[in-house]
């Protein structure tokens, strides 16, 4: 994702003033990208961890980490092709996994501590 190709593409879409945060490969030069060489100097001067943190590039982990419970809640993928039908099937996902939390919860609340039943005489 380093590649001219990928900020020419961004660029384009986006405009210029698009701020592209890709971490340089360790041996990487510098080239026509102003904005990578700065970056490129950053992490040689203060450490590819500090760089991380001071250009918010470990916001990306928690992205993901929404992403991976999304998939949990509605799967890998949905079915819907349209935006709007994948927006009713995320949501229909959604409903289903609220209730089989408290399906859980109720059923929970009938057991003795111990994850046994325990009738009500």
């Amino acid at each position: 994702y380093d590649g001219e190709g990928v900020v020419d593409c961004l660029v384009s879409k986006f405009g210029p003033e698009i701020e592209i945060i890709v971490p340089p490969p360790k041996n990487a030069v510098h080239g026509a990208n102003t904005r990578r060489n700065q970056h490129i100097d950053a992490i040689a001067e203060h450490g590819r961890m500090n760089w991380q943190s001071q250009t918010g590039y470990n916001q990306r982990s928690h992205v993901e980490i929404q992403i991976g419970r999304w998939k949990q809640v509605i799967g890998d993928r949905l079915q819907a092709r349209d935006f709007d039908n994948q927006i009713a099937e995320a949501q229909k996902h959604s409903t289903a996994r609220q209730l089989s939390v408290v399906r859980h919860m109720s059923v929970s609340s009938e057991t003795n501590g111990f994850g046994t039943y325990s009738p009500k005489t």
